[in-house]
C-alpha cells in the first residue's frame, strides 16, 4: 500500500518538536559546522525558490550531525521593508500586524517542510530587541567616525519613494526592487564609511576559495581598483580649478574638451560668473539632467546632451585651453565628477564631439599603423599601442607611456599618482517609516546629537498612519519626532528617516549565536566558537548588495573586538542556487507559472517535494519543474516503503550488524556487499565533497533496485539485507527525512534516525572481483576481457596481447604503439 504521509509527516515533526533533538549549544569537544540560509523576507508565504534553498540547507544540516559535527542551524525573518508598508495601504492595517501574521504561517510552512532548525534563535528584525542593535552599532561606528551625514546628490526611486544606495541600482540604473529608472536629487543623507575597508574587501576576496568564482569577480567588479592620476585643471581667467582622475594618463595630450557633471558644485559657481540669461539657460540644463536616469544618461551609443559653459580649461602639459562643456554621461558617482575629453580614445567622447562639432587629437596609433586621420575615424580607439602626438613621449607603448607620464605629472607637482576605488560609501537613509530609526536628533543649539546608548531602543510609533501616496508615516508623528535634546535639554527633532533595511542582513548570522540576550548584541564567546559561518547559501542577486555589506559589517565588528580579531570574513562557504523554472522561464506570478509549494506538500507530501528538487538538478544550476518529475520522485518513495514493509518480519528478526567480505563466497551476497558499501562511499562524497545532490540520489536509486531485487534466505542473507536496508534509510534521511524516521522504526531502529551516525565504508567491501577490459584497435571497440582488478600497466598489456582474440586481431599488423589504462582498456595503435 501506499504510505500515508499525511499522517507520517506531522508524527514526525511533533516527536522531532518534542525530543527538542535539533537544540545546539556549545561544545569543544565536537567539530562545529555553521550552516545557513539567507533569511527570507516575510512576504507571505514560501515560494518554489524557498523550498529549493532550504532543502539544500536541511540537507546538509542533517548529514553533518550525522557525521559528527555539532551543527548551527537557525531561520528568521528579514522583516522591515516597503512591502510591509504597500500592503498596509492595501489592506488597511498596520505593517507590523501584517508582518508578523506572515512570519507565523512561514514558520508554520518550514516546520511542515520537515526543516531541522533550532527555533530558540529565531530572529525578527522588526522587533526592538532586534533592532536596538541596529541603532547600537550606528552610534558605535558613529564614534569611530565611520557613520556620517552630508547632502549629496543621491539616487532617488519615484515609485517606491525613497533614497537608494548605489548598490541597489542595477542592471542599466534602475531600481532593484521594482525596476523604475532611477534619477538624481540633492539630500541631506546618512553614510556608513564602507569605503574605509575598499582595499581590505578586495584583498580577502582571495582568501575566499569556498566562493563561487563568479561572485567573487562581482565583487571584485563593484570594487573597482584601478590606478591612475588625479591632477587639476585650471579654469582660464578664473580663481577655480577642476580635480579630475584618470587611469589614462597617457591620452592627456589628447584633450579636446572637460565635461562635468551636471551635479557638480561648481556648475552653481560658473553659472553665478555668467549673464542671468545664460546662467538661467545652464542651471535649468543642469536640473534637467539631473532628473534623468543612469541608463539614459550613461549608455554606450546614446544620444548624448551637453551645453558649453562658455568657460575654458587649460590643459597642464602644453597650456592649450579648451571649452568646459556640462555632459549627461557624466555623473557625479565615480571618479571627481570632471572628465578630460579624449575623444580619439574613449567612445562616449567620441560620441559627444561628433554630435556638438568638437576636435578630435588621436594621441594613441596601433603599433605599426600610421596615425589615424582624426576625420576619417568612425570610432574611437580604445585599444592600448603606441603614444603619437605627446611631444616627448612619442614611440611609448601604451603601459610604459602611463608610468613615465604619471612619473612627469609628480615631478611637475600637476598631480599625483594614486587609487581610487568604484566602491561609494553607503547610503543608509530612507525615507520609509518601516524601518531602523536612526538614533539621532537635532538641535538648534547642539547641531547633530546622537542619543544616549541607554535610551535605546528608539521605537517606532506605533500609532503612524501610512500614507497612500507612500510618503515617510513618521513625518505625520508630531508626539514622536519633537524631542529633547539629550545633550542640553533644550527642544530637538527626531531624525525621520530610517535605515536601509539591509542594516538588518549585514548582522543578523552573529544574532543567533545568542538567543534572547538583552545586555549585548551576541556573547563574545558564542562568536569565538561558532564564526564563521561554513556554508551560508542564497541567491546570487545578493552578490554585491547583502554580501558586500555583511563583509563590511564583520571587519568593522573585529575592529571593535565584538567577534574574535582572526575572523574577518563572516562567511567561508559560499553556495549560490540556481532559479527554479517552468515553462522555459523563472516561476513568476505574472507569467502564471507559479507551483504552490503548500499544494504540492498536500498533494505529495514534503519529503517528495525535498527529493525532487534535490534530484532534479546540481544545486548551483537552474531547476526545470516537472509535474512527471514530481511524480516519479513520489513513486520512488512508495518503493522504497514497500520494500521495507513486504519485508518487515525477516527485518525485524534479522541480526544486527554486518557481514563481512571475506565470509560471503557467492558472487550475488558479494555483489550486495559491495553495492551497499559503495553507495556509502559515493553518496558521501556526492554530499560532502561534491556538493552533486542529485547524483547522490541517482545511487540510493541504485541500491533501492538492488535490494529489491535480492530475495534473502537464511540467517545471514537477511543480516546482510538488512545491512542493505539502514544503509539506505540512513544514507535517504536528509534528504528525505520523515519517511526514513518512518521506516527506521519500522524495522525496530534505535532512537532517531535524524540522531544516528552516518554509516561507514568497509574498504574491503569496495574491491571489486573482476573489472571489463576493452581492447581497442587505433582506437575502435574490438573486444571486451574479464580481468583481474589492480594489475599494472606492464602485467595489464601482458595478458591482453596474451589473449587468442587479440592475437587473431593483430596477426600480421605491425604495432607502432600499446596505450594502456589500468582497469579500463588497452589500445593498440597498428600499421
Amino acid at each position: 500500500m501506499a504510505y500515508d504521509f499525511s499522517a507520517i509527516e506531522p508524527k514526525w515533526q511533533k516527536k522531532w518538536e518534542e525530543s527538542r533533538c535539533f537544540h545546539v549549544e556549545t561544545d569543544d569537544a565536537r567539530p562545529k559546522f555553521y550552516c545557513l540560509e539567507m533569511f527570507p523576507y516575510p512576504s507571505g508565504a514560501l515560494h518554489m525558490g524557498h523550498l529549493r534553498n532550504y532543502s539544500i540547507g536541511d540537507l546538509t544540516a542533517r548529514f553533518l550531525r550525522m557525521n559528527g559535527y555539532n551543527v548551527l542551524y537557525p531561520m528568521g525573518f528579514d522583516s522591515f521593508g516597503m512591502p510591509a508598508e504597500n500592503a498596509a495601504i492595501k489592506m488597511k492595517t498596520h505593517p507590523a500586524k501584517w508582518t508578523l501574521q506572515n512570519i507565523d504561517h512561514m514558520i508554520e510552512q518550514l516546520k511542515s517542510m520537515g526543516c531541522s532548525y533550532d527555533w530558540r534563535r529565531v530572529v525578527k528584525t522588526c522587533l526592538p530587541e532586534y533592532y536596538r542593535w541596529n541603532q547600537w552599532f550606528f552610534l558605535q561606528m558613529y564614534k569611530r567616525g565611520l557613520a556620517y551625514r552630508k547632502h549629496a546628490p543621491v539616487n532617488w526611486c519615484e515609485d517606491c519613494g525613497t533614497v537608494l544606495a548605489n548598490e541597489q541600482v542595477i542592471g542599466d540604473g534602475v531600481c532593484w526592487r521594482c525596476g523604475t529608472p532611477v534619477v538624481k536629487r540633492g539630500l541631506e543623507q546618512w553614510f556608513l564609511k564602507i569605503t574605509d575597508y575598499a582595499q581590505e574587501l578586495l584583498d580577502y576576496l582571495d582568501k575566499l576559495p569556498g566562493w563561487p568564482e563568479r561572485v567573487l569577480t562581482m565583487q571584485r567588479n563593484w570594487i573597482g581598483r584601478s590606478e591612475g592620476v588625479r591632477f587639476d585643471i585650471k579654469i582660464a581667467d578664473t580663481d577655480l580649478s577642476l580635480e579630475a582622475f584618470t587611469t589614462r594618463i597617457d591620452t592627456i595630450f589628447g584633450i579636446t574638451f572637460v565635461a562635468i557633471a551636471a551635479e557638480h558644485p561648481i556648475v552653481k559657481e560658473l553659472a553665478d560668473r555668467l549673464s542671468s540669461e545664460k546662467s538661467d539657460e545652464i542651471l535649468a540644463f543642469a536640473g534637467r539632467m539631473s532628473q534623468r536616469s543612469t541608463i539614459e544618461r550613461t549608455a554606450v551609443g546614446g544620444d548624448k546632451m551637453g551645453i558649453d559653459t562658455g568657460f575654458r580649461a587649460v590643459n597642464p602639459v602644453n597650456g592649450k585651453t579648451v571649452p568646459i562643456w556640462i555632459a549627461d554621461y557624466i555623473l557625479m558617482d565615480y571618479g571627481t565628477g570632471a572628465i578630460m575629453g579624449v575623444p580619439a580614445h574613449d567612445q562616449r567622447d567620441f560620441d559627444f564631439v561628433r554630435k556638438y562639432g568638437l576636435g578630435i587629437i588621436p594621441v594613441v596609433r596601433i603599433d605599426g599603423e600610421p596615425i589615424p586621420d582624426p576625420d576619417k575615424m568612425a570610432s574611437a580607439t580604445e585599444a592600448d599601442g603606441v603614444a603619437c602626438n605627446s611631444g616627448e613621449f612619442d614611440g611609448l607603448p601604451t603601459p610604459r607611456a602611463i608610468e613615465r607620464i604619471g612619473e612627469w605629472f609628480e615631478a611637475k607637482g600637476w598631480g599625483k599618482r594614486e587609487t581610487q576605488y568604484r566602491l561609494r560609501d553607503w547610503l543608509i537613509s530612507r525615507q520609509r517609516y518601516w524601518g531602523t530609526p536612526i538614533p539621532v536628533v537635532y538641535c538648534e543649539k547642539c547641531g547633530i546629537v546622537p542619543l544616549p546608548e541607554e535610551s535605546l531602543p528608539v521605537e517606532l510609533p506605533f500609532d503612524a498612519v501610512i500614507p497612500e501616496n507612500g510618503g515617510n508615516a513618521l513625518h505625520g508623528c508630531p508626539d514622536w519626532v519633537n524631542t529633547t535634546c539629550p545633550k542640553c535639554g533644550g527642544p530637538a527633532r527626531r531624525e525621520t528617516d530610517t535605515m536601509d533595511t539591509f542594516i538588518c542582513s549585514s548582522w543578523y548570522f552573529l544574532r543567533y549565536l545568542s538567543p534572547g540576550l538583552d545586555t549585548a548584541p551576541f556573547r563574545a564567546e558564542d562568536a569565538k566558537y561558532w564564526m564563521p559561518t561554513d556554508l551560508y547559501i542564497g541567491g546570487i542577486e545578493h552578490a554585491c548588495l547583502h554580501l558586500i555589506y555583511a563583509r563590511f559589517f564583520t571587519k568593522v565588528l573585529s575592529d571593535m573586538g565584538l567577534v574574535p580579531s582572526d575572523v574577518r570574513e563572516p562567511f567561508t562557504g559560499l553556495l549560490t542556487q540556481g532559479m527554479v523554472i517552468k515553462d522555459g522561464a523563472k516561476m513568476s506570478k505574472s507569467l502564471g507559472n507559479v507551483v504552490d509549494p503548500d499544494e504540492i506538500i498536500k498533494s505529495y507530501g514534503a519529503d517528495t517535494a525535498r527529493l525532487f528538487i534535490l534530484f532534479a538538478s546540481p544545486p548551483d544550476k537552474s531547476l526545470d519543474w516537472s509535474d512527471k518529475g514530481v511524480e516519479g520522485a513520489h513513486r520512488f518513495l512508495g518503493r522504497v516503503y514497500r520494500l521495507v514493509e513486504d519485508n518487515i518480519a525477516g527485518l525485524e528478526s534479522a541480526k544486527r550488524g554486518r557481514v563481512g567480505m571475506d565470509s560471503l563466497s557467492a558472487e550475488r551476497l558479494r555483489d550486495l556487499k559491495r553495492l551497499t558499501h559503495s553507495t556509502i562511499d559515493r553518496v558521501t562524497r556526492d554530499i560532502r565533497d561534491e556538493r552533486q545532490l542529485n547524483t547522490a540520489v541517482a545511487r540510493l536509486m541504485e541500491l533501492c533496485n538492488g535490494l529489491v531485487a535480492f530475495k534473502p534466505q537464511g540467517a545471514t542473507e537477511w543480516t546482510l539485507f538488512r545491512e542493505g536496508v539502514e544503509t539506505l534509510l540512513l544514507c535517504l534521511c536528509p534528504f528525505c527525512p520523515h519517511v526514513c524516521e518512518e521506516m527506521w522504526e519500522m524495522i525496530g531502529g534505535e532512537g532517531f534516525l535524524a540522531g544516528a551516525s552516518w554509516p561507514e565504508v568497509e574498504a574491503g567491501a569496495l574491491k571489486v572481483d573482476a573489472v571489463t577490459i576493452v581492447l581497442q584497435i587505433n582506437g575502435k571497440l574490438r573486444e571486451q576481457f574479464e580481468m583481474t582488478p589492480g594489475l599494472s600497466k606492464d602485467e595489464l598489456i601482458k595478458q591482453v596481447m596474451d589473449q587468442p582474440a587479440t592475437k587473431s586481431r593483430i596477426e600480421g599488423r605491425e604495432i607502432a604503439k600499446v596505450i594502456a589504462v589500468p582497469d579500463k582498456l588497452v589500445n593498440i595503435v597498428v600499421k
